[in-house]
């Protein structure tokens, strides 16, 4: 009997936990973090961004991880937005770094994930903020912040949303746990801004000095990694090498060649990883075929988008490697086309 009545006691207080909207479960919700950017990056690419797109890309898709900070995202997206003004304003490039700015985050316990308190560099960011997941507590964010507390409202707005969980491009509500903006639509939503919101001024909306961007934004990718080890080093200086070692004087033919050979050397280091491997905070690679960085010392592998896998790939226009989501015969031909031998490993 007492245990009946404990059972019934604990039935009870679950069921007035969800009528009062709260999650049964605290668990993790997250996505496949590289499917946010894909469509951007081929936007970039069709625009003629080449080497430059897919750097900016991975920068910004590693920002929805639980780990990353409140405002790295809306950074990033300044990024993918200063790389579309030197690529002739591109509008679609435009339009999916607005899309992005919104895409829910990963919550570590099924709350909501805090808004950044800044204002955007570029104008045609003003009033966007990400949308949550439907299993996220809507009242409670991550750290234990109550609605209404600093961080728990879009920056510009006084009150909490009237739609919590909504964003400009989803007005309606939160999406459901896992899904991606831009397979919801491909309108960022700019007329759904609060009014409050839209007024924010951004600290620059002009394009001058942003052919330098691009190089910017690679750079945060440098410094988030500089504490991994030999190889994953390399991988972080492929999302992030900079300029200078490409004004160095090197022929293209000197380092592409090398740039293959690491990439190699790259993908034969990670077939013998796992999730389980020791890594640092920061640290990328590719497991399992799917893109992983390192959170509190274990590798969260974020997979690919469909028919894609993870590889280390050499840059074409200056020293240095990147990690990208793509075939195996386009990794092979990749190699093969820099002048190395043994396909994706260097042992084919």
């Amino acid at each position: 009997m007492v245990h009946l009545i404990s059972a019934l006691l604990v039935a009870a207080s679950a069921i007035a936990m969800h009528a009062q909207g709260a999650p049964l479960l605290n668990k993790r919700i997250a996505q496949v973090i590289a499917d946010s950017t894909a469509k951007w990056e081929q936007a970039c690419l069709a625009a003629g961004g080449g080497q430059q797109c897919n750097p900016v890309s991975v920068t910004a898709f590693t920002t929805l991880l639980a780990a990353a900070g409140p405002c790295e995202q809306q950074d990033s997206a300044d990024a993918m937005v200063d790389l579309a003004k030197t690529l002739n304003n591109d509008a679609d490039m435009i339009k999916f770094a607005q899309i992005f700015a919104q895409q829910p985050r990963n919550t570590p316990n099924s709350q909501a994930v805090p808004y950044c308190q800044k204002a955007p560099k570029n104008s045609e960011l003003n009033g966007l903020f990400q949308c949550q997941y439907q299993g996220a507590d809507q009242k409670t964010f991550v750290g234990g912040l109550a609605l209404g507390a600093a961080g728990t409202i879009p920056f510009g707005l006084s009150a909490p949303l009237s739609t919590l969980g909504s964003c400009p491009a989803n007005p309606s509500g939160p999406i459901a746990d896992g899904s991606q903006l831009t397979d919801i639509t491909s309108d960022p939503g700019l007329q759904n801004i609060p009014s409050s919101s839209s007024s924010s001024s951004s600290s620059s909306s002009s394009s001058d000095g942003s052919s330098s961007s691009s190089d910017d934004a690679s750079a945060t990718t440098s410094e988030a990694a500089a504490s991994t080890e030999a190889a994953a080093t390399t991988t972080a200086a492929a999302a992030s090498t900079t300029t200078a070692a490409a004004s160095s004087g090197s022929s293209s033919g000197s380092f592409q060649l090398q740039n293959a050979k690491d990439a190699q050397a790259l993908n034969a280091k990670f077939a013998s990883l796992t999730a389980d491997s020791s890594c640092n905070e920061g640290d990328q690679a590719c497991i399992d075929g799917g893109f992983a960085q390192c959170v509190g010392g274990k590798f969260v592998n974020m997979g690919c988008g469909a028919s894609t896998q993870c590889f280390a790939l050499p840059l074409v226009n200056k020293p240095g490697t990147s990690l990208a989501c793509t075939t195996s015969d386009d990794a092979t031909a990749r190699m093969a086309a820099a002048g190395a031998t043994g396909g994706i490993t260097g042992s084919d």
